[in-house]
């Protein structure tokens, strides 16, 4: 070694330690270990650790089998410092500590799969997360990938380019006579997939060369569906419909980022708006109707959305009350621009109005409804323009790919980025652990089984006293306190002197509630499964979820979304009987939001910080469904 490295290494900082220690990938270290990887003689290193060690930077202890081994002065602290560990050959990745940019990278290309009680995250990159990042060129994603991962992986790497290049394999296009046609980018993948697969006259009308086949034009659907199976995305590159045109403009000025995704939009012709709540997706989507220029369909999956998206459209657009119509259980009108239920467009007696109709766009608002049987029908109409809307595209049952192959690719800015530039708050999560209230509910759950199980920890008689106490720590702010059973609504509404809001409630009356509520008159509300989406609470401060935990995690994500709004603080607490499964189903159900850079703290709920410990978790009926509101409107 030069007289110059010697200088050099002679000033051998703290943070080089820790840098050290991190290569090494334990808090301890001995003098082999850093001459090796500081490339010196182990006298050096010996030297330098003691200099370092002297000026009370870093700590050292003799230990048998080595004469000295020197750890962090903090150990704590270095502990919990960000550790990112790849696994390349497996595409998996654990996150230790991840801070709230490296888990909104992540999103963009992995999925997250578990979380563990010491702050680990457990990521996997699958096929289907590669062939939806939003990005128009793989050098975006690679990069991206890059800023998180602790090395190049050229093993990695190659495998996400032959994923991507695989995703842009098919397309469908226009022929110029106006038919369907489906191109594959070679004879072999025509003649060995789309041929093989997909049946000739139920799908696939004729043969037009060895990499064109022409398409039948009410099969489109179920065309991209089958390949996306095979492995293979489709690309819709056609010359969609525009419809009967629409003179509508916005009477406001979209956001950059809002402009960005109506761009990308007018560019596709189809996709998914995913933000979190308070994003103003819905803003966005009156963009994409003015830039599309036709009439169009808006497909919601309740009355009370159908009837907000009509006050939005007068507010925000150009549009007269007299194109707005709304179809549903209390009114049925079809104009310019009509606003219906999933479940009434579905039926056979209504489908004919709206095949009838020219419609230039079709928006699916909270579009994690399509794949669920009731509502699959509604994405028949694959000519048109189409887009969907939504914070939580997820779905338990893991068919959100069918979201994105009848609807379009997913078109959505990091949410850490609106947290940072102040367009949406990001909220302040909280697990709250409460013991139990009595030795009868505990003996309960104990004997109980499956869903009863689940029931005795929901309605845990102690959550009362939790609930009243974080009232209390927040006085005068509006909050929405979410219960999965009817019975503990009532217990809660008559305890808080409160209304419970439930799908037995006239429509009519919950509306007179939700006013009070917004403006300003009651500060709060306790809601069943109908406040999850489709009412608009724009100024809930505090969510309370009392029980609800074997719900899905986009559950979780929605009612965070309550309190996710411009500006006000933004926080939710999650109550979970200390000792049962909830406490897994609270994790569990929180996990898409940490994955969307959120972060999610545990503790005891107020007044029961010496709370008992209960029995030991477990997971006999951890099972998780998207399963209808026990009292669904």
């Amino acid at each position: 070694m030069s007289e110059q490295s010697e200088s050099d290494d002679a000033g051998l900082s703290a943070a080089r330690f820790h840098e050290v220690v991190q290569e090494l990938g334990r808090p301890v270290l001995s003098a082999s270990d850093a001459a090796r990887i500081l490339g010196v003689s182990q006298a050096t290193a010996s030297d330098l650790l003691d200099t370092l060690a002297d000026a009370g930077r870093i700590e050292r202890v003799d230990v048998s089998g080595d004469p000295v081994v020197w750890y962090p002065s903090d150990l704590q602290s270095f502990a919990d410092r960000e550790h990112v560990i790849a696994f390349p050959d497996r595409r998996e990745l654990v996150v230790e500590h991840p801070e709230q940019f490296t888990r909104a990278q992540l999103a963009q290309f992995a999925h997250l799969v578990d979380s563990t009680r010491d702050g680990a995250y457990i990521y996997r990159i699958r096929e289907e997360d590669i062939w939806q990042a939003p990005y128009d060129h793989l050098d975006g994603l690679l990069r991206t990938m890059r800023s998180v991962l602790p090395e190049r992986s050229p093993h990695l790497e190659e495998w996400v380019e032959r994923q991507w290049t695989r995703a842009r394999r098919f397309a469908l296009v226009t022929h110029p006579d106006g038919y369907t046609l489906l191109s594959a980018s070679s004879p072999d993948l025509m003649g060995n997939v789309a041929r093989q697969k997909l049946e000739a006259g139920e799908h696939l009308r004729a043969d037009v060369s060895d990499t064109e086949s022409w398409v039948n034009d009410d099969a489109v659907g179920e065309v991209k569906r089958v390949l996306y199976e095979a492995g293979y995305p489709v690309q819709d590159q056609r010359d969609l419909e525009t419809g009967d045109p629409l003179d509508v403009d916005l009477t406001l000025d979209l956001r950059e980022y809002q402009a960005h995704w109506v761009e990308r939009f007018e560019e596709s012709g189809s996709g998914v708006f995913v933000g979190p709540p308070g994003s103003g997706k819905t803003v966005a989507a009156m963009g994409a109707m003015a830039s599309v220029g036709g009439e169009t369909l808006v497909l919601v999956p309740s009355r009370d959305l159908a009837e907000q998206w009509h006050a939005s459209l007068l507010e925000h657009t150009t549009l007269t009350d007299e194109q707005i119509g709304e179809y549903h259980g209390g009114t049925k009108e079809i104009r310019p621009v009509t606003i219906a239920t999933y479940q009434t467009a579905g039926m056979d007696r209504h489908r004919m109005l709206f095949d009838e109709r020219r419609w230039g766009l079709i928006v699916y608002d909270e579009v994690h409804h399509v794949p669920a049987a009731v509502y699959r029908r509604s994405a028949d109409l694959q000519a048109k323009h189409r887009l969907g809307l939504s914070a939580t595209p997820t779905r338990e049952d893991d068919r959100e790919k069918e979201i994105f192959t009848l609807i379009g690719p997913p078109i959505g800015t990091d949410w850490s980025a609106l947290f940072e530039a102040g367009f949406v708050a990001e909220p302040e999560v909280e697990i709250r652990y409460v013991p139990w209230g009595d030795d009868l509910s505990r003996n309960e759950y104990a004997s109980a089984e499956g869903h009863e199980r689940r029931q005795v920890a929901a309605m845990n008689p102690a959550k009362v006293d939790a609930v009243r106490a974080l009232l209390d720590a927040h006085p005068d702010q509006k909050t929405l306190v979410f219960v999965e059973y009817l019975e503990q609504g009532r217990i809660l509404a008559e305890a808080l002197d409160a209304p419970f809001i439930s799908g037995e409630m006239r429509h009519g009356e919950r509306g007179v509630h939700f006013r009070a509520f917004r403006d300003g008159e009651r500060e709060t509300l306790v809601i069943s499964r109908v406040g999850d989406e489709g009412i608009d609470l724009p100024n809930a401060e505090v969510a309370i979820v009392a029980s609800g935990l074997g719900g899905s995690r986009r559950q979780g994500a929605q009612r965070a979304g309550r309190t996710m709004r411009p500006t006000g603080s933004a926080r939710m607490y999650v109550l979970a009987t200390r000792g049962t499964t909830e406490e897994d189903y609270a994790r569990r159900q929180l996990r898409h939001l940490a994955s969307k850079g959120v972060r999610v703290t545990e503790g005891d709920a107020p007044g029961f910080e010496e709370g008992s410990e209960g029995e030991e978790s477990g997971n006999d009926d951890a099972d998780f469904d998207d399963r209808d509101d026990l009292d669904a409107a």
